[in-house]
């Protein structure tokens, strides 16, 4: 047989395997999916990760990027709950619904959907645990406000491991419950001092600070990335898979306060997070990370000082929310449903689907 037709042959067999390959690549869906959310993080959020931080910023290492949009049922502007609420539940709701739609009737959350099928739950905040977005994911209450209906809810939900603040909401009650007692009949094992360095194979309660917790600048330290690790570790013992919410919280306190180096060292915080958990998933192979916002908050922008265009300066053009649309960034198993533009609803319906064809 001639040289060439030899070489042929083999070229064709090799863009065959090459393609084969590729395709079962992209029909590979994740076991585990680890949604991280900026609260308020809008694209002049994220670059601010840029310009204002020693290392190279972690969104740099993504290569599948979409937007989504994000008004609510009855408001072009949304707010966390209702924005979280299509995260969580897969629709459009008014601004202040926890896992109700517009009818107040409950929303089966992915948490409640994939608890069927014995995948582990976990999430991580630094506001409070009840306080909108991570609500959003196990409670259904027609008011964000809501918080002590909302700590029962998480008490009696299927998340197996949750840290942030909040512990006034379920000791210091108006209506006199004990619902740390409650947690540890539960099965959980209740921390409240520090996040601890080991933990048994019991559910977890971490509750470290009466409300939120510590701003960066009031050295709450590495509590996200540490307490994100700390969970990660946990739900991977689970032979099911696992869902991870991880928020960073008051990058979105930053911006209504139209305080950049509030919102900045929070960005920067955060973005130390997605590093950790990236670098988790490249090593685990099964795990898709998504990371969006819910929406942006305070109109920040990132201008020249003047005409100097070597100098940036913060600014903000509200303390409200804005009706701008946010990035999506995805990597691992079936990042490409992600590319494009979408509702913010289409989140949950990726996820859900994946859970599903697993």
């Amino acid at each position: 047989m001639p040289s060439y037709f030899i070489k042929t042959l083999l070229t064709t067999v090799i863009c065959i395997f090459s393609f084969t390959a590729s395709v079962a690549q992209n029909n590979k869906k994740p076991k585990n999916i680890i949604l991280l959310v900026g609260d308020g993080m809008g694209l002049s959020e994220i670059s601010s990760s840029l310009y204002f931080n020693d290392k190279p910023s972690n969104f740099l290492r993504f290569k599948t990027v979409g937007l989504s949009m994000t008004s609510s049922s009855k408001e072009l502007i949304t707010d966390s709950a209702a924005g979280a609420t299509a995260f969580a539940s897969g629709i459009k709701t008014y601004n202040g619904a926890i896992g109700v739609g517009i009818d107040m009737k409950p929303a089966e959350t992915i948490v409640e959907h994939i608890s069927k099928t014995d995948v582990a739950t976990g999430l991580v905040v630094t506001s409070s645990v009840v306080h909108a977005t991570p609500a959003s994911f196990y409670a259904h209450q027609e008011s964000r406000r809501m918080y002590e209906e909302i700590a029962v809810d998480l008490v009696h939900s299927k998340i197996e491991f949750f840290a942030g603040g909040g512990l006034q909401f379920f000791r210091d009650r108006t209506d006199g419950q004990d619902l740390i007692q409650q947690l540890k009949d539960r099965n959980y094992e209740v921390h409240t001092d520090a996040l601890p360095q080991k933990i048994s194979e019991k559910k977890q309660a971490i509750l470290l600070a009466p409300d939120g917790m510590p701003k960066m600048s009031e050295n709450r330290g590495n509590f996200l990335t540490n307490a994100t690790m700390l969970a990660i570790g946990q739900l991977s013992k689970n032979k099911e898979g696992f869902f991870l919410l991880v928020e960073g919280s008051q990058i979105d306190w930053g911006g209504h306060d139209n305080d950049a180096e509030f919102l900045i060292n929070e960005m920067i915080d955060f973005d130390k997070t997605i590093g950790a958990v990236l670098d988790f998933a490249k090593n685990n192979g099964e795990t898709l990370v998504i990371v969006t916002a819910d929406h942006e908050t305070g109109g920040f922008s990132l201008s020249a000082d003047g005409i100097n265009y070597n100098k940036i300066v913060a600014s903000f053009s509200t303390t409200g929310h804005t009706a701008t649309m946010v990035p999506v960034f995805a990597q691992g198993p079936s990042e490409e449903l992600f590319d494009g533009v979408y509702q913010n609803t289409k989140i949950h319906t990726i996820m859900k689907q994946l859970f599903d064809q697993k």
